[in-house]
């Protein structure tokens, strides 16, 4: 009898078990991983706090919440969401996903949960044109490729319009607002986005007919999922959920669309950081007062005045500003940065600011050269890397002409002035700017067509900081201010009164002495610093590489041997901007500048050490020891002031490199001589003199080093 009871107690705990089991099995399930897309606005993309939102997204939470389930979000991707769920690596998938007959052999499609279209948008004050009909005789725009290319191909004829294509929303937007293209088509759902983020266009007319997005799971399998979908997707509709969360996101009426006044956006913290170029005339450069000034800072400055935000500018250079937006280092970058689709990936930008173009020209009084064909036979210059060389290589053929390339502006001009070429080509405004500022230069050719620049941010982050600078440029446009502003750099040229005549070398001492010596004194602070935390760092080091212990002479050639082996650009690069972001503390520039010093020069001390010890003869280390000295006690009385003569005239020579050395620093933004000597040359464009300054000043305080080094050395012997 209890041997039946125990056989029952036994079934019922494994029943138990198993019960227990399958309800476990049941709750895990009940959260589901869901595939998306990274960056398809409105649908998905990161708002400014590194969160997915759009109406994909906030659509699939509310029908968790309302269906009882998790989500267990994967933004993948478009493509690897789809081979996610292919290989049931996700349940299912959201990604504004078009439902075809093609991708029905595939996968299961919930019910449509929004209908796409294409539709028509037009400027926001412009009133003649309320139907396609209007549309006669206009120049009509579309992104290549698209929906919208084959619908406007298609009816062409029936309402006589001409068809632009673009590459991009921000080229077709931008045709839209200076009147190239009268109207744009594209998905509305995208256009009612932008416009509600504030582009200045309206919706004209009702969408066309599209494809039907819907939620995808793998075919034949989670059909629990697609059931929950759809009900919960019905619920949302009922009640009005759906419409509340498709209105966030996107403009649907013409109404929405008055921008005859500047909108105020509401800023999310009290300073923005705004990372720049040190050296780039007529965008930003500093003037004759040390300022920094130029049509990027002032329209940025004037931009944070109209929409009441505080910014606070660092002046890095072009490559610097970059790192320090993808590190978090700064909020936005504004630095005459050309608007790519590459670009696009990682930042998202602004209106276009300036439409920029590439220019020949020549020098003063050349009268040969009046057209491309007149460069037969001739050499053309270009900076390496830029918009004008990828120009020139197009058309070397077709013109005849061989080119040259320049690492920098101020190289081109002394080239064309010393004839080493016949003309140059760059960005027509900074040729403009040059001449203005009396290099002699002439613009024989019309300048061609270039790319668009914009004020950028990461992607996904400081949307409002995006929205205050695109109201704000409207308004500077509506009122004239912009035009003042560009016109004052690239017209005329004439941004500051000259007080003397920078032109020569006394002018340029005369007028920059200061700022000159403000540089020489952050190179030798630089210098000193991180030379004396050198020498304790690298002596201890190479007492280390002579210890009798294996272990420390093991652990001090590993760090020899990975600070000499590591570029000290790409060190202080990796300080500056990689170990910030990696403790999310941002090391100033001057510190970074100190420690990628101190670290490189402490390496080649260490060396000097070990090999001043190892010059000692060994048999003073032997015969010490056998007298009963410890070997503490012989390094200090015996070899190490024998050494320190031998070591002392190697610790000058490299003081002096460690002060060459400051020149590489200024890749992460200290002004310190060499930078001060390019930010001079940008706004004067007198290159030949002021390196010729610079490399007296060198020379003046390294020869007085060398001379202090030599006496000292004689005082020590």
């Amino acid at each position: 009898m209890k041997r039946k009871h125990m056989t029952f107690a036994i079934i019922a705990l494994i029943v138990s078990f198993f019960t227990f089991s399958v309800k476990s099995a049941n709750a895990e399930e009940t959260t589901y991983k869901i595939g998306t897309d990274l960056t398809f606005a409105p649908f998905e993309f990161q708002n400014e706090n590194n969160e997915y939102v759009g109406i994909d997204i906030d659509l699939l939470n509310a029908i968790a919440e309302d269906q009882g389930f998790a989500v267990d979000l994967r933004p993948l991707g478009f493509d690897a969401s789809i081979q996610g769920v292919q290989s049931n690596q996700l349940d299912g998938m959201i990604a504004g996903m078009s439902i075809t007959e093609e991708r029905k052999e595939t996968f299961d499609f919930s019910d449509p949960y929004f209908d796409s279209g294409i539709q028509m948008a037009v400027a926001a004050d412009n009133d003649s044109i309320t139907s396609y009909e209007d549309l006669e005789g206009e120049t009509v725009g579309a992104k290549v490729g698209t929906e919208s290319a084959r619908f406007l191909e298609s009816n062409k004829d029936q309402y006589g319009y001409d068809i632009k294509l673009y590459d991009d929303a921000t080229g077709l937007y931008g045709a839209v607002r200076n009147g190239t293209v009268a109207a744009a088509f594209d998905d509305f759902p995208v256009l009612g986005y932008a416009i509600n983020n504030g582009e200045p266009m309206k919706l004209v007319g009702e969408p066309e007919k599209g494809a039907s997005y819907g939620f995808a799971v793998r075919k034949g399998q989670n059909q629990e999922l697609l059931e929950k979908f759809n009900a919960g997707l019905a619920n949302m509709k009922a009640s009005g959920k759906y419409d509340e969360i498709v209105n966030t996101y996107i403009t649907t009426s013409d109404s929405d669309a008055d921008t005859s006044e500047m909108v105020k956006v509401e800023p999310k913290k009290d300073v923005y950081r705004i990372a720049s170029d040190s050296a780039f005339a007529p965008f930003e450069f500093q003037n004759e007062d040390n300022e920094y000034v130029g049509i990027d800072v002032d329209l940025m400055n004037r931009a944070a005045e109209l929409q009441g935000f505080n910014i606070e500018f660092n002046f890095i250079g072009f490559s610097g500003a970059l790192q320090a937006l993808d590190g978090n280092q700064a909020d936005g970058m504004i630095a005459g940065m050309t608007i790519t689709d590459e670009r696009r990936q990682s930042y998202d930008f602004s209106d276009s600011y300036f439409e920029s173009g590439i220019q020949i020209a020549v020098k003063e009084g050349n009268d040969s050269i009046k057209s491309y064909e007149d460069l037969d036979g001739k050499t053309v210059g270009a900076k390496v890397g830029t918009e004008s060389a990828d120009f020139l290589i197009a058309n070397e053929e077709k013109y005849g002409y061989s080119i040259k390339y320049y690492d920098a502006a101020d190289q081109l001009y002394a080239a064309v002035n010393g004839g080493q070429i016949d003309a140059m080509m760059d960005d027509y405004p900074v040729i403009g700017y040059a001449i203005s500022q009396g290099q002699k230069l002439m613009t024989p050719i019309e300048k061609e067509s270039g790319g668009q620049y914009g004020f950028a941010v990461k992607k996904g982050q400081n949307p409002e900081l995006i929205q205050m600078f695109n109201e704000a440029l409207k308004e500077m446009k509506r009122t004239g201010e912009y035009d003042q502003i560009i016109n004052k750099y690239i017209e005329d040229g004439s941004a500051t009164e000259k007080r003397v005549d920078e032109s020569t070398i006394t002018g340029l001492i005369s007028n920059n002495y200061n700022v000159l010596l403000k540089g020489l004194w952050n190179t030798l602070l630089l210098a000193l610093i991180s030379f004396a935390l050198a020498l304790v760092i690298g002596i201890i080091f190479g007492l280390f590489s002579v210890a009798p212990i294996k272990a420390l002479r093991v652990f001090a050639g590993i760090y020899v041997d990975i600070i000499r082996g590591i570029p000290m650009m790409v060190l202080a690069f990796f300080i500056f901007f990689g170990l910030s972001d990696a403790i999310g503390i941002t090391i100033p520039d001057f510190a970074a500048g100190v420690i990628t010093l101190t670290l490189n020069a402490s390496a080649y001390i260490a060396e000097i050490v070990r090999g001043g010890i190892n010059a000692v003869p060994k048999g003073q280390m032997e015969a010490s020891r056998s007298l009963g000295m410890t070997y503490t006690r012989t390094m200090q009385k015996i070899i190490l002031p024998q050494a320190i003569k031998i070591m002392i005239p190697s610790f000058v020579n490299q003081f002096v490199i460690s002060l060459k050395d400051t020149t590489i620093i200024s890749v992460i933004g200290v002004v310190e001589l060499l930078q001060t000597g390019k930010i001079i040359v940008a706004r004067t464009t007198q290159s030949t003199y002021v390196y010729l300054i610079i490399a007296i000043i060198y020379l003046v305080v390294i020869t007085a080093l060398t001379k202090l080094a030599k006496v000292l050395e004689k005082k020590v012997k």
